[in-house]
């Protein structure tokens, strides 16, 4: 018998230069004196916010629970596998890059930064920046950089609501500004930055150039059609299955059960529509819009609305989510199989 419960998470928000005071689309009801950039839903440093486990880290807590928070699919115990968080992108972020396992490793980390971006809203003209134009050499970025010219040889491309980026580790990128992201990566902040618009900010390019990689699979991951559930008026639609993170997303005006297990005790989280097997893992819900009550068997229920995160441990046997009149959620947790990276075009 566990003590834990659906932990529903406190937003801890970043000041960054290129974020805004204006973050009403996502959360109406916050003033801010200073720009934000980032709201973060987990890390080590996300408390929770409700029950006997408030105030609690998830750093402390993944200490503590291990396997029964994070799960078997994650390769260590007791460290919080994925970063989730919501962008605010002002204007420009600097150019950067982030290390794959293989670099980071190189350099004492214990494992890379590959991520994903939900656009949750984007206005006309909105742009990111992902990978080099076709023949660009790491030599040319960096003479590029000392000519304040970095820009034009990037791989600019127009984002719309509902894209799903995928950005594997190694991929040269930023954000123009205009767009709201959710942002899924693996549970590190290793970022190396290559060109800062001549903000006063120091650059990373030793260890960054080192990073580049001129090609990568990054881009806008190819999907597949929404899955209708039940009576019809609830979907679910797989945005990115890759090898450090699974995201999918929801869309219900009706009670919806989450199966997490049989009677072998396999996960089931992906097998009832998708066919995909898993271990059990931990998983993060994040609300896109309306209100619902995530609901576990011996647990207290869950209220989150647009803009809340919610860690469901591994350990859950059973998972409900009750809309209060509709939700829309996105699902993230980490695949036990081995996936390849997605299918992406630019």
């Amino acid at each position: 018998m566990t003590d834990l419960y659906p932990l529903l998470m406190s937003p801890v928000f970043d000041p960054r230069p290129w974020g805004t005071l204006d973050l009403s689309p996502i959360y109406p009801n916050h003033k801010f004196a200073e720009k934000i950039g980032e709201s973060w839903l987990t890390g080590d440093k996300g408390k929770v916010a409700n029950g006997p486990l408030t105030g609690k880290t998830l750093a402390e807590l993944s200490e503590q629970y291990q396997r029964e928070l994070i799960g078997d699919a994650a390769r260590d115990p007791r460290r919080f596998p994925l970063l989730l968080k919501f962008l605010f992108p002002h204007e420009k972020l600097s150019v950067q890059v982030h290390p794959d396992d293989e670099r980071a490793q190189r350099v004492g980390q214990p494992w890379g930064k590959t991520e994903c971006w939900y656009v949750a809203h984007a206005t006309p003209g909105s742009q990111i920046a992902l990978g080099l134009k076709p023949g660009v050499s790491t030599a040319q970025l960096e003479a590029a950089i000392h000519q304040n010219r970095a820009e034009d040889l990037l791989n600019w491309i127009n984002v719309y609501s509902g894209d799903m980026i995928y950005v594997a580790g190694g991929t040269v990128h930023t954000l123009g500004p205009g767009s709201i992201i959710v942002e899924t990566q693996q549970q590190s902040d290793t970022t190396y930055r290559l060109y800062d618009y001549g903000r006063p900010r120091e650059l990373h390019l030793k260890d960054g150039l080192a990073a580049v990689k001129e090609k990568v699979n990054s881009g806008k991951v190819v999907r597949p059609a929404p899955v209708q559930l039940h009576s019809g008026k609830s979907r679910q639609e797989e945005l990115v299955f890759a090898p450090y993170f699974v995201v999918d997303k929801f869309d219900i005006k009706e009670t919806l059960w989450i199966p997490t297990r049989d009677e072998d005790n396999r996960d089931l989280s992906r097998v009832d529509v998708f066919g995909k097997d898993t271990r059990c893992s931990v998983q993060i819900l994040v609300g896109l819009e309306g209100c619902g009550v995530v609901e576990a068997r011996g647990a207290e229920p869950v209220t989150f609305a647009k803009g809340d995160a919610v860690v469901v441990p591994a350990c859950m046997e059973e998972l409900t989510v009750r809309p209060q009149w509709s939700v829309e959620f996105l699902r993230a947790f980490v695949p036990a199989i081995a996936l390849p990276e997605p299918e992406t075009r630019m």
